[in-house]
Parts: structure tokens; sequence; C-alpha cells
């Protein structure tokens, strides 16, 4: 079981990374914090129940989707991160959960012009201008919008895993592609990562498929409720069915978990986003996989 860590303690934790940016000597300080937490806490990835995985980061606890919230997911002991991946004008991948800048970033200020301030109008370059973590708390101001690749960089450096969503693949022909030559690039596509450290996950069914046929090895998730009498077909091109905890049955779960997915394992669930002890402990007792949440401390000690 994971040591227990309290808010307090974790506020401590986290303070070390608040203006984590790529290359800096607090990456570091940050990277050494989060490895003496998750030393305590290692006995819990030999624990059964269902797998914690952090929303977009620690996202509680730093600004959603940005380098900070990986490394404070690190420093609660987390193994699992989520994100989500979008596609610049120039083509470069980047990491952020909205089709446009405004909520999480200063596109606004910093571009006053160019509204709606979608992502896929702004290049790498121009969005990497923009801070990111202002408006979670100024304690974060400097933080970026991280491309894929220095994603992918933290969270290898941290040991951890990768739940990588392909957000809105509409807007963005072919992005699996270009996903699956980013992690080619970066290392991810070996027999290591591919078993143990990697799942790819989408709203959209026809961007899970593409995954699967572009790399057949691969776990895919879908993230959604399909009809149990439709489960069948997903089967065919995803591992894991992945709905909201509102839709949630046992049943749902036992029809789920009765069929075999493309790897002729058993499919699983995860869950999202459950952000407090009575909901992770309802979920769990429903029979899911993997609780997707905002706040995997709390959840990890609810669940035990």
């Amino acid at each position: 079981m994971y040591a227990r860590t309290s808010v307090t303690t974790a506020a401590a934790l986290l303070g070390v990374s608040a203006l984590l940016l790529p290359g800096t000597a607090t990456a570091a300080t940050s990277a050494t914090t989060a490895t003496t937490a998750t030393s305590a806490a290692a006995p819990a990835a030999r624990c059964a129940g269902p797998l914690v995985i952090a929303h977009r980061g620690a996202s509680a606890y730093a600004p959603e989707n940005t380098l900070p919230a990986v490394e404070a997911a690190e420093a609660l002991g987390i193994d699992w991160v989520e994100n989500d991946v979008q596609r610049t004008k120039d083509g470069r991948l980047v990491v952020i959960h909205d089709d446009n800048l405004v909520r999480t970033t200063d596109a606004e200020q910093v571009f006053p012009d160019r509204a709606p301030w979608k992502v896929k109008d702004f290049t790498a370059a121009e969005i990497a201008r923009l801070d990111a973590g202002s408006w979670f708390g100024e304690r974060w101001a400097g933080a970026r919008v991280p491309t894929l690749e220095q994603y992918l960089r933290a969270v290898e450096a941290n040991q951890q895993k990768l739940l990588l969503e392909i957000k809105a693949p509409e807007l963005y022909p072919d992005i699996e592609k270009d996903i699956l030559r980013v992690l080619r690039q970066e290392g991810w596509l070996d027999r290591e990562h591919v078993r143990n450290k990697l799942v790819i996950q989408s709203f959209g069914a026809d961007s899970v498929r593409a995954v699967h046929q572009g790399r057949p090895d691969i776990t895919t998730g879908f993230l959604g409720t399909p009809p149990v009498a439709e489960l069948p077909s997903y089967a065919a091109f995803t591992d894991q069915i992945n709905p909201t905890h509102t839709s949630l049955t046992s049943e749902y779960v036992a029809a789920v978990h009765r069929l075999k997915g493309p790897h002729s394992k058993r499919l699983t669930v995860s869950t999202w986003t459950v952000n407090d002890a009575a909901g992770a402990v309802r979920v769990r007792d429903l029979g899911v996989d993997g609780i997707i949440t905002n706040n995997p401390d709390v959840v990890r000690d609810a669940i035990g």
C-alpha cells in the first residue's frame, strides 16, 4: 500500500516544482524530491485493485497538462498520468485539453487580434510564448504548454506511465500518424513501453481504430459508454472501454469484462473523472480496473 501522503505534505512537495520549466535546475531538485516520495510509496505498484491515473497530471495541485502537473503526480507517488494531445498550425504536437487557448493560457492578452484562439491556428513557437500557469495561481506563472516531446521526456525521467488521449481528432486529420511518429522518435514504441507504459485513447472510435491499425501491438482505449449490444464491435480494435463514472453500473462493467479485445485479453474499464473518496470506493466496488482523477492521492488513499 502506498505510504499515506497528506494534502499538506503534498503541497510542500509540490512547491519545489512550482515554476518548473524544461532544463532548469529546479527540474533536477524536483526530480530528487519526487524520487524520494515515490520510493516511500513503491509497494503500491504490487497491490491488487484499480490503477490510479492522474488526470492531466495531478491537476488538483498544479496547472493541468503542464510539466509541473507531471511532477506533482510524481511527488505523490503516482505512476500513471493522463494527457491530451492536439496539433499546431505548423504540425507540431502539443499537450493541452481545450481546442482553444483561452481558458488555460494568456493567449487573449498576447495575441489580442487572433480570436477565437484555436490551437490549430497557432504555430508551436507562438504557443510556446504563452503562460499556461498563472490562471491556476501566481506561483505557477511561467509554466508553458509543453510539446509532446517535452512531455514524454518528463514522464520518462520520472519512470512514469502514460495514458495519452487524442483530443478532437476530427480537427486534425491523420494526427494518429503524427503521434506514432513522435512516440517512435522518443523511444516509446519499444517492447517495454508498448507492453507496460503506454495506452492511447480517444472519444473518436475512428481515431482509436487508426492507432490499432497503425500499431496493433499498442493498448488502446475508447472513451465513452457504448451500448452493451455494440461492445463486441469495439472489442475488434480497442482493449479498454473508459466511461464517465456517472454512467457506470456493475452490470455494465461485467458486460465489458465478458469480452476479449484484439490482444485476446479481457477488456478493461478505466472510469473518469472521480475526485472524492466516496466516489472512488463506489467505482472500485463496481469492479473497474482504473480510476482517472484530478486528486490521485485522495482516490489512492480511499481505495487502499
